[in-house]
C-alpha cells in the first residue's frame, strides 16, 4: 500500500511537470490519472489496490461516529427517564480477531462508545470482558459488536 501511494504521487508530480501546471488542480488531475493507471495495472501487482483499504478505513471511522451518536442518545435517554429500567452487567465476548492490534482497536472502540467499557482481555486475546449499562440481551449485543465493529476492523486489516 505505501508503494502504491508513493507511485500515485510520483505520477501526479510527473503529470504536473510534463504540463508545466504547478497548481492544485494540476495535482488533482495527475493524482486521478495516477489512480486510473494503478487501477489498470493492479492485476500485475501482488498487493490489493490501495483505495479499497482507504475506503474501509473511512467506513470504519463513519461507523465509530455513528455508534458514538446512537449510544450517546441511548445513555441520555436512560438518564432522563424518571425510572431506571437499565440492567448493568458484565458479559463475556468471544472475538474472531487474531492480532494484538485488531483486538486493541476493538477494545478502544468499545470503550469509546458511551455505556460500554472493556474491562479485561484474556491472555489468548480471544475473550473480552465488557461492562454495559443495559444488557437485557447479551446475544444481541454480541451480534451487534460482531456485525459492526469486528467486521469493519477485519475489512481494514485483512483486505
Amino acid at each position: 500500500m505505501p508503494f502504491q501511494i508513493l507511485l500515485n504521487l510520483m505520477i501526479a508530480f510527473l503529470w504536473m511537470m510534463l504540463n508545466g501546471n504547478w497548481s492544485v488542480s494540476g495535482f488533482i488531475v495527475g493524482y486521478v490519472l495516477g489512480i486510473a493507471v494503478l487501477y489498470v495495472v493492479r492485476k500485475f501487482r501482488p498487493e490489493p489496490f490501495y483505495l479499497a483499504r482507504v475506503w474501509s478505513v473511512l467506513k470504519l471511522g463513519w461507523l465509530l461516529i455513528r455508534e458514538l451518536l446512537v449510544s450517546s442518545f441511548e445513555v441520555i435517554g436512560h438518564i432522563l427517564r424518571p425510572k431506571l429500567t437499565m440492567r448493568p452487567g458484565i458479559f463475556e465476548y468471544r472475538t474472531e480477531l487474531n492480532s494484538d492490534w485488531e483486538v486493541t482497536i476493538l477494545s478502544c472502540m468499545i470503550c469509546l462508545t458511551p455505556g460500554t467499557l472493556t474491562l479485561e482481555v484474556s491472555d489468548d486475546n480471544q475473550t473480552l470482558y465488557i461492562h454495559a449499562l443495559d444488557i437485557s440481551n447479551v446475544d444481541e449485543m454480541s451480534d451487534k459488536i460482531r456485525s459492526t465493529f469486528e467486521k469493519a476492523i477485519m475489512e481494514v486489516t485483512r483486505s
